[in-house]
């Protein structure tokens, strides 16, 4: 192994997350210490070829998102003896060597357990959940039912695969308003506020240009709260302090989109959230038992819905966010864990779990 540690990170792919993606990894890239880590970007375009990327221009630039352009092709050896290897197919030359992988991809194809298949066969180290974990966290109706397994509470939903409408006892179950959504989504995209059930079947045809599984929740008025959670090489678990979201509700579409996620200024976080002691520790360790139940490794973000006498788990992000305005890095750094000393700990983990 070389001195420094020699990091791909990886970015784009084929998911409706790709401009996402392309910021997280901008951010990380900034972040990795240069006089610890050789930094290697490689790109996957929105139809799904590897190519060499670049640190630079991953930032949205007046509202226009930025994504991988095309260039030489590039593949991941998956000979064990010749691991963390990237030929060039186009120059048929080698590309480079790595030692360890940042998978900074979010939605299908990317967070749902492919791309860790793909560098569990080269035997290469990764950041984050394995194949299993990935796929459970990337789709909300496994997750649940995990989640439920472990006694862990969450909202109830009605499934739509196969059929585009709901039955009468299932609409008095909901109510109104409810959501819909993509059940393998992510960044909020194809996810719609119904409050007519006129406006229903239009919300589901949305969800389902993103999935063909579509998930339909009612809606919980209460607080959004999300914790971090870090996973260092020992195998030591910890949850951050919680954030609160606030002016969802002065959000266009009336909850957290993609456009108050990372276009809009509208929606902004209380870190620490304004809660009892006692509920912050207790939701620090449900986001621990969550972490747990799906068998996660290295980092998670746990959201939540917190009401006046409950609370509830809406989904686990097995890779969160990481642009500037991301959550999972504020709450690390607002529980002492900096930018740089997360990245220094996910990499150590991943190469510790080898």
């Amino acid at each position: 192994m070389s001195e420094k540690i020699r990091v791909a990170v990886v970015y784009g792919g084929r998911s409706s997350e790709h401009s996402v993606s392309c910021i997280s990894a901008g951010a990380i890239m900034k972040h990795l210490d240069p006089a610890k880590y050789t930094v290697v970007p490689i790109g996957i375009t929105k139809d799904g070829q590897w190519t060499p990327g670049t640190m630079e221009g991953l930032e949205i630039v007046d509202g226009v998102l930025p994504e991988v352009t095309m260039g030489d092709e590039l593949a991941l050896s998956l000979n064990p003896e010749t691991k963390g290897r990237f030929h060039n197919v186009t120059q048929h030359s080698h590309f480079a060597e790595v030692d360890v992988i940042i998978p900074v991809l979010h939605g299908p194809y990317g967070e749902d357990g492919t791309v860790q298949g793909l560098f569990e066969l080269s035997d290469i180290p990764y950041v984050g959940a394995g194949v299993l974990a990935s796929s459970a966290g990337m789709d909300k109706e496994f997750t649940k039912k995990l989640l439920t397994a472990e006694g862990l509470p969450v909202a109830p939903e009605v499934i739509l695969k196969g059929r585009t409408e709901l039955s009468a006892d299932e609409k008095a179950q909901l109510g109104l308003p409810v959501f819909v959504k993509p059940a393998r989504g992510g960044s909020s995209i194809g996810v719609s506020k119904v409050s007519d059930w006129a406006e229903f079947s239009r919300a589901v045809e949305v969800a389902f240009e993103s999935d063909n599984k579509v998930l339909v929740e009612p809606e919980i008025v209460g607080a959004e709260v999300e914790i971090g959670v870090l996973e260092y090489a020992d195998g030591t678990v910890i949850a951050s302090v919680p954030a609160q979201l606030n002016g969802i509700e002065e959000a266009e579409e009336g909850f957290y989109d993609f456009d108050a996620k990372y276009i809009d200024e509208g929606v902004s976080a209380q870190i620490p959230a304004p809660l009892d002691t006692d509920l912050i520790q207790t939701l620090r360790e449900t986001a621990v038992s969550a972490f747990r139940a799906l068998g996660c490794e290295g980092l998670s973000r746990v959201d939540f819905f917190v009401t006046k006498d409950a609370f509830y788990i809406n989904e686990i992000n097995t890779f969160p966010g990481f642009t500037p305005i991301s959550m999972y890095p504020q709450v690390l750094a607002a529980t002492g864990v900096d930018y740089a000393a997360l990245l220094d700990a996910l990499i150590e983990g991943a190469m510790a779990r080898v």
